[in-house]
């Protein structure tokens, strides 16, 4: 059961890379934002997620995944689901792309969410963790980091059920308005897990203690924030609140990062994207701020989007990919530390450049950002190559 999971683990990861790739590449082209948006958070960021939280949550929830073959049933599914929605919006595509790929989607995540829900059923709250001998201090934590699972995967159902309703499958979410179902997968799956189940990792990668106030604060506002700007977005004063609510929560995260670091005397390389992306992450909100209290600027839309999917997301998962497949495994040339760091460099420079390049209207300094993030995108890709071959 365990090979079974790895196996596919491993092609999930090779899917969001691929993923990546195409959409560096069709940012160069010029793509438009439902093309970005398919490719870097469903294509990219959610393939990295539902691969390891195969593995990742039963063991957190002291389980065992009630279903292996549910990973092998749901990647074509959202795979081929995340191409359609990618090529919907570009020219002369069928007009029924669009609807084929949620419904896609939507299966591949109800097999996803189901497997979950029925491995956990009789623990939902996560209050067994499976914590003790040296851990037994972090338990506590460990419950709280739980909790928001269940939570995350709700957003997870009510994104994919906007993303059929946005579509025109079924009734829109709201008033079908698509930064809002962004929000609702972006922020509230593949951000909340983010503060989850990083609870949880970078404390024992690290070997270091997180600041627990500070857990206590960023879990539960990460928690709320998600489905406060779904109902807001773009304008009044409950986006104000759910700016401010999500800010904290991000802010609080990337302190709590910034800590661990501090704290520990084992840091490891691959960790490094995950401080990267934290960064990132703060540059995000603070755009997302601005959004909320100075009013929506749309030459600064694509540099949120590009800070938040890549600069924030993006980079974590590149991260904790890393860790999970270290570069030092692949027997190729090339495969160190050394290539992991200058891979993480030119994604964080590249997509820095990319948002400037976007906020001040310069087409030439965006394409820069964009073949750096390229480059760095290969190197990435040939480190997991080269740790998938060995394995």
């Amino acid at each position: 059961m365990t090979a079974t999971v790895s196996r596919w683990a491993r092609r999930y990861v090779g899917v969001a890379v691929a993923a990546l790739f195409a959409w560096q590449v069709g940012l160069l082209v010029g793509v438009p934002r439902g093309t970005e948006v398919a490719l870097g958070l469903y294509g990219f960021v959610l393939h990295v997620v539902f691969g390891k939280a195969y593995s990742l949550v039963p063991s957190y929830f002291d389980r065992e995944l009630a279903e292996p073959r549910a990973a092998i049933a749901q990647l074509p599914l959202t795979a081929v689901g995340t191409a359609c929605l990618a090529l919907a919006p570009l020219r002369s595509t069928p007009d029924t792309l669009e609807a084929a790929g949620a419904v896609l989607w939507a299966a591949g995540v109800v097999v996803f969410v189901g497997t979950l829900a029925w491995t956990v059923r009789d623990n939902l709250t996560g209050a067994e963790t499976g914590t003790g001998g040296p851990n037994a201090h972090r338990a506590g934590v460990d419950r709280a980091a739980n909790a928001v699972v269940p939570v995350a995967l709700a957003y997870l159902l009510v994104g994919s059920y906007a993303t059929l309703g946005v579509a025109g499958v079924v009734p829109p979410v709201f008033d079908g308005y698509p930064p809002r179902t962004t929000h609702l997968l972006g922020t509230g799956t593949a951000t909340l897990l983010v503060f989850g189940i990083g609870a949880r990792l970078l404390p024992r990668f690290l070997v270091a203690e997180p600041p627990k106030s500070l857990v206590w604060v960023v879990l539960p506002a990460g928690a709320v924030g998600p489905v406060l700007l779904a109902a807001t977005l773009p304008a009044g004063p409950g986006f104000h609140l759910a700016a401010a609510v999500e800010t904290v929560a991000v802010v609080g995260y990337a302190a709590i990062v910034g800590t661990l670091f501090v704290r520990s005397d084992n840091r490891r390389t691959a960790l490094y994207g995950v401080l990267l992306g934290a960064g990132g992450g703060v540059a995000a909100v603070a755009l997302g701020a601005w959004f909320a209290f100075a009013g929506l600027d749309g030459a600064l839309v694509p540099a949120h989007r590009r800070l938040t999917l890549l600069g924030f997301l993006g980079l974590t998962v590149v991260g904790v990919s890393l860790q999970f497949y270290p570069p030092n495994v692949g027997r190729w040339p090339g495969c160190d530390d050394r290539t992991a760091l200058a891979s993480m460099a030119l994604l964080a420079v590249g997509v820095a450049v990319q948002a400037v390049g976007a906020a001040v209207l310069t087409t030439w300094i965006e394409s820069v950002g964009v073949g750096l993030a390229l480059v760095g995108t290969l190197g990435y890709a040939y480190l997991l190559a080269g740790a998938f071959a060995t394995r």
